[in-house]
C-alpha cells in the first residue's frame, strides 16, 4: 500500500498552503515559543540551534519544522533561523485534523522515516558496544543518529523527503 497514493494531488495541496518569507538572520521558530504552526521549507537555507549549539543547517525543500511541538503539545525545543532568504509553506496546527490531511500524512511519513533510521543506528551502536569497538566508532554512530533526528532527516537518499516540493 502506498502511503500517499496520489502524489500530484498531494503536491497541489501543499502548494496551496500560505507561504511565509524570512530574511537572513530572521527567526522562524524560537525555542520555548508556541506558535501552533508547522513550517515546510519551500526554498532557502536555515540553521537549527539547540541550547546554543548549531545542530543542523537545512536547505532541502520539504524539510519540516515545528512538528514535535505540535504533536507533543509543548514549546519548540530549538531555534530555527534563516541563513539566506527562505520560504516556508505554513500549516496551522488546528487545521491538521480538520482540513486537508496531506500535511498530516507528510509529517507522519517524515517522522516514521526518522524513527526507522534512528532505530537502525541504535542497533548499530549496541552491536558496536557488544563487540568492544573503540569509542571513536561509537561517537561517529551517535553523530549519525543526531543528524538523522534533525529536521533535515539526514542526507542519505533513503531518508530524503518527497523530492517534488
Amino acid at each position: 500500500m502506498v502511503f500517499i497514493p496520489d502524489l500530484a494531488a498531494f503536491k497541489k495541496s501543499l502548494t496551496s498552503l500560505p507561504v511565509s518569507i524570512f530574511e537572513p538572520g530572521e527567526t522562524v521558530l524560537a525555542a520555548g515559543s508556541t506558535t501552533g504552526q508547522l513550517f515546510i521549507l519551500r526554498q532557502g537555507l536555515v540553521e537549527v540551534v539547540r541550547d546554543g549549539t548549531q545542530i543542523a543547517t537545512v536547505s532541502e525543500p520539504g524539510a519540516v519544522f515545528g512538528e514535535l511541538a505540535i504533536i507533543l503539545d509543548k514549546p519548540h525545543t530549538a531555534d530555527v533561523r534563516a541563513i539566506e532568504l527562505s520560504e516556508f509553506h505554513v500549516v496551522k496546527a488546528a487545521s491538521l485534523l480538520t482540513g486537508d490531511m496531506a500535511p498530516l500524512l507528510y509529517v507522519s511519513a517524515i517522522l516514521a522515516r526518522r524513527l526507522d533510521a534512528a532505530n537502525e543506528v541504535i542497533v548499530e551502536i549496541k552491536q558496536d558496544l557488544e563487540s568492544g569497538k573503540r569509542p571513536g566508532v561509537i561517537s561517529k554512530a551517535l553523530d549519525k543518529l543526531e543528524k538523522l533526528l534533525s529536521p533535515a532527516g539526514g542526507s542519505a537518499p533513503d531518508y530524503a523527503y518527497y523530492p517534488f516540493l
